[in-house]
């Protein structure tokens, strides 16, 4: 979930997760200076408007991502080629990702380091496999975490189905599992990203028997548009958790176990609070998610050099009636429903939260208290040297390995369903395609 451009880094910070907006800071300035105006403070004017501007970036879907990573070249043909590229955080960090160009339209899955050459500030990685485009004519590019561009490309037998949300219908992948199994797996997307970053944790939820239904949601592209066209940080999209859910129990499921990266941890965790099928969360597996806005919030204002002033009013302007004119909201929201360290003694259900303490857009910190506060339900597993939501992507062994086990001793052998025995396999009983890195 890439709010704004790190500093310490100028790749996209996650799969299909949005890199900075582009738009002027003189609009939402000007903007301000009218309102301001009326009140003959500049200085408030200019706040007003650079808060603004740092809560549209928040609040406004990014329907175009920024080609922010350069491509050096593309040597050798066929299966042997590989990629050189700019040395930085991203693209010297271990495991599997995948690199997009051609505005989308191209996708290749990246593996190993092969070369690394501090001095010249150049990385050379495998080329795994390209899934479209002519990777060997690109110059520039992003870098994802989602590896897969369907669940087909992973070995995994799906189906296309729609489910009935506010204003129409939105689409998701159902990957069948343990027939005997009654306990489903819902993927929830962070923000930016797509039902695509959740093809990943499908084969831990199969060999563990659950049926995997991979949403869409409100305002991520394919569901349909919230009415504002703005964000809810989690109030408004587990709406359309709760209808996945709805749709998982209506065709056999008895209970569901819910996936969510980063902003998808934010919704998980309000549908567990809010849901009227809440009885029914068995459990919750969070990676990378925001656990305090607020905290997010604050972070990314000294990040980006916003006074901390600033930042404490654009977290007004978001939360109370008179900022939607600035933010575009039809509703504020309110944060403090959404900070779970202050509400750790409510959370009630067995959660298992995954982050890496080099995230450098969701810090990890409040993953880490919330365990703290909350030990006798909420796990805490650290990881390093992973960006935000790259946790599987760096170590996908133990990943998967801490997401069974884990899984496994809370839904118990008989809700979770039988363990595939002997590795991976797809769900058409093939094996599914091998990763050089895992």
């Amino acid at each position: 979930m890439a709010l704004f451009v790190s500093r310490k880094s100028p790749t996209a910070s996650a799969a299909g997760e949005a890199a900075a907006a582009t738009l002027p800071w003189v609009r939402w300035i000007s903007l301000g200076a009218m309102i301001g105006a009326g009140t003959g403070s500049v200085l408030a004017a200019a706040s007003s408007g650079l808060a603004s501007y740092f809560a549209r970036q928040l609040l406004t879907p990014v329907r175009e991502h920024e080609q922010n990573l350069e491509i050096y070249a593309v040597v050798g043909s066929g299966e042997d080629q590989e990629i050189i590229l700019p040395a930085a955080l991203d693209t010297t960090s271990p495991g599997i990702y995948s690199i997009y160009f051609d505005g989308g339209r191209g996708h290749a899955r990246i593996g190993g380091i092969t070369s690394y050459s501090p001095k010249d500030g150049t990385v050379q990685r495998r080329v795994e496999r390209v899934y479209s485009g002519e990777l060997g004519s690109a110059r520039r590019g992003w870098w994802g975490g989602a590896v897969y561009p369907d669940p087909a490309a992973a070995g995994l037998a799906n189906e296309e189905v729609r489910i009935d949300v506010d204003g129409g219908y939105a689409p998701a992948w159902l990957i069948r599992g343990d027939a005997a199994s009654r306990t489903w797996a819902i993927m929830v997307h962070g923000r930016g990203a797509t039902r695509h970053e959740g093809i990943r944790a499908v084969r831990t939820a199969k060999d563990l028997g659950m049926t995997s239904l991979l949403i869409s949601y409100r305002n991520d592209g394919e569901a349909p548009a919230a009415p504002d066209g703005r964000y809810g940080l989690g109030l408004t999209e587990w709406l359309d958790v709760e209808a996945a859910i709805g749709f998982a129990l209506d065709r056999g499921a008895h209970n569901v176990v819910l996936f969510g990266w980063s902003m998808g941890g934010a919704i998980c965790l309000q549908a567990a609070d809010q849901s009227i099928h809440r009885n029914r969360i068995r459990a919750l597996v969070l990676d990378a998610p925001v656990i305090n806005w607020i905290d997010v919030l604050a972070y990314q204002a000294r990040l980006n050099r916003i006074p901390a002033a600033i930042g404490r009013f654009t977290q007004w302007l978001i939360s109370n009636k008179a900022g939607r004119l600035l933010t575009g909201l039809a509703s504020p929201l309110d944060l403090r429903k959404m900070n779970w360290v202050d509400r750790a003694d409510q959370l009630s259900v067995p959660t298992l939260i995954l982050h890496s303490q080099d995230d450098d857009f969701v810090p990890y910190g409040p993953s880490a208290e919330l365990a703290e506060q909350n030990p006798r339900l909420v796990t805490f597993e650290r990881f390093s040297g992973a960006g935000h939501t790259r946790e599987w992507n760096v170590d996908p062994e133990r990943w998967e390995s801490t997401v069974a086990e884990w899984l496994a001793e809370v839904l118990g052998p008989a809700q979770s369903g039988r363990t595939t025995a002997g590795g991976h396999a797809g769900t058409d009983g093939t094996a599914g395609e091998q990763l050089a890195d895992t």
